[in-house]
C-alpha cells in the first residue's frame, strides 16, 4: 500500500471523532503525546498472499507485507503497540504441518507485544498450545479462561500494562464461551468465566490499581450478534466502563474504521475489528495532553 492511499484511509477515519467521539480538544504541540496501537484478529496460519488470481482476495495478505507495513509505522511513530485478538491458529498448511510454531515464531519476529486466546487457538489441544509456547515472544492475555487446573497454568495472565511515552496503558484479554465450539478434551479444564463482569473488574484494576491512562480490551467474543444477550463486543461496551478502545476477532467483521458506542455511562467506546487472514492491518491513533485523551482515530488498512 502506498503512501498517497494511507494518508486518503487515515483522513477518512479522523471524521470519526471530529464528529462528536472522544471529543477534540486545543492543547499545546509541546504537551501532546501520540500512541499508535495496531492491530489483527484471526488470521489463521495465512503466512503467504493469496494468489493473483484468486476470486476474492487476489494479491492480498501475507506476513512479510504485514511486516514491512508494521516497521514503516513504527518509523513514522516509534511509540507504537501491536496486538492480535485470537484465532492465530488454524486455517492453512503451515499450522497442520508445524502445529502452530511458524506462526508464533513470525509474531514474534514482527514483535507482537501481547495476543489473547481464540477458539481456534485450542484446535491442537491445550497440550499443543503449550507445546508452542517457548516460540511466543510476546504475552499472552486472557482474564476470563480460567487455567488453573490446566498445563498453561502461570503462562497466561488476565492483563499486561506498558508505559509508552509516559503514557501508560493497560490490555486485557477476553475469550469467547468455548462450548459448542471445542470439544472439551481439546481445552479440557480451562474454566469460562463471564466476559462482562471480569471486564469490568479489569477495567477497575487498570484504572485504579495500575493507574493507567489507556484501557484496551483485547476480545474474541464477535462483534454483535442478532441475540443481544450473548457477550460481544457492541454488548460489552454498553455493559461496562472505564474501557477505551475494544479490539475484536471471531466473527471475522471488518469494520473500514472503528465504530462508536456509548458505555453505561454514556461515555464513548471505541470498537474495531479487521476482518481475517491478515488482509488488513488495524490503525488507532490516540493524542494525549497532559496525559488525558484528547482526540483519536482510527482506520484499516489493506495489506
Amino acid at each position: 500500500m502506498d503512501r498517497r492511499e494511507f494518508v486518503g484511509k487515515a483522513a477518512a477515519g479522523s471524521a470519526l471523532l471530529a464528529s462528536g467521539g472522544l471529543g477534540l480538544g486545543s492543547c499545546s504541540r509541546n504537551q501532546e503525546k501520540h500512541i499508535t496501537i495496531l492491530h489483527t484478529n484471526d488470521v489463521h496460519s495465512h503466512i503467504d498472499p493469496f494468489p493473483s488470481d484468486h476470486s476474492r482476495n487476489p494479491n492480498m495478505g501475507g506476513v512479510p507485507r504485514r511486516a514491512a507495513l508494521v516497521e514503516q509505522i513504527r518509523r513514522e511513530n516509534p511509540n507504537t503497540l501491536l496486538l492480535d485478538a485470537g484465532d492465530i491458529f488454524q486455517g492453512t498448511p503451515y499450522f497442520n504441518f508445524y502445529g502452530g510454531e511458524l506462526e508464533f515464531r513470525l509474531m514474534s519476529k514482527m514483535r507482537y507485544d501481547m495476543a489473547t486466546i481464540g477458539n481456534h487457538d485450542f484446535d491442537n489441544g491445550i497440550d499443543g498450545l503449550l507445546a508452542q509456547m517457548p516460540y511466543a515472544d510476546f504475552e499472552l492475555i486472557s482474564a476470563n479462561y480460567d487455567f488453573s487446573n490446566t498445563v498453561m497454568h502461570g503462562l497466561v495472565k488476565p492483563y499486561s500494562t506498558r508505559v509508552i511515552d509516559g503514557i501508560k496503558i493497560g490490555v486485557f484479554g477476553l475469550g469467547i464461551s468455548l462450548q459448542g465450539l471445542v470439544l472439551q478434551e481439546l481445552y479440557k479444564e480451562t474454566i469460562y468465566l463471564n466476559p462482562v463482569e471480569i471486564a469490568q473488574d479489569m477495567s477497575r484494576i487498570l484504572r485504579e490499581e495500575e493507574g493507567c491512562q489507556l484501557v484496551i480490551a483485547l476480545s474474541h467474543l464477535g462483534h454483535e450478534y442478532r441475540n443481544p444477550d450473548r457477550p460481544s463486543d457492541v454488548l460489552l461496551a454498553s455493559q461496562t466502563e472505564g474501557i477505551d478502545l475494544i479490539i475484536g476477532g471471531h466473527t471475522h467483521t471488518f469494520l473500514e474504521r472503528p465504530v462508536i458506542r456509548p458505555n453505561r455511562r454514556d461515555q464513548p467506546v471505541m470498537i474495531n475489528q479487521v476482518g481475517c487472514y491478515g488482509l488488513y492491518l488495524g490503525r488507532i491513533d490516540f493524542h494525549f495532553s497532559s496525559k488525558k485523551i484528547k482526540n483519536a482515530q482510527g482506520v484499516s488498512i489493506t495489506v
